[in-house]
């Protein structure tokens, strides 16, 4: 039988929410720090979907899927900082600019907040043995 701890889940939940909308993702030297929409809006909007997906799980109860949907979300997280990192590396196609705008543009504490709240979630639910008192 499955189960959810619900700080875990409410508070992993709350800060993926915060880490997607509000919190810094990027650096970026003169415009300076950029949220996940500015960074690319696709990744933002899917990102969204997915939280809000797993948010619905988690209002209906449905634990199997909750659990599907933290995992998908975990690894969506995981891919998503690898195509930021990979934008930002080969971003004009010259290996001179893009060496020199890789090391202006800066992580921030925003993918922290992320990859806490991600990995809350995925904690969250767990197996119990459903034992019958006799």
């Amino acid at each position: 039988m499955l189960t959810i701890r619900k700080t875990n889940a409410y508070i992993g939940f709350l800060l993926v929410v915060i880490a997607i909308t509000i919190s810094p993702i990027i650096k970026v030297p003169i415009k300076g720090n950029w949220i996940l929409y500015q960074t690319d809006d696709r990744l933002f909007f899917i990102s969204f979907v997915l939280v809000a997906l797993t948010g619905f799980c988690l209002y209906l109860r449905r634990v199997a899927a909750f659990r599907i949907f933290t995992y998908v979300l975990f690894i969506w997280s995981v891919l998503m900082a690898a195509a930021v990192f990979f934008k930002s590396n080969n971003y004009f196609g010259s290996k001179f600019f893009d060496k020199v705008l890789a090391k202006t543009i800066h992580y921030q504490w925003g993918w922290i907040v992320l990859l806490v709240g991600v990995l809350l979630l995925v904690t969250s639910v767990k197996k119990m043995q459903l034992t019958v008192p006799t």
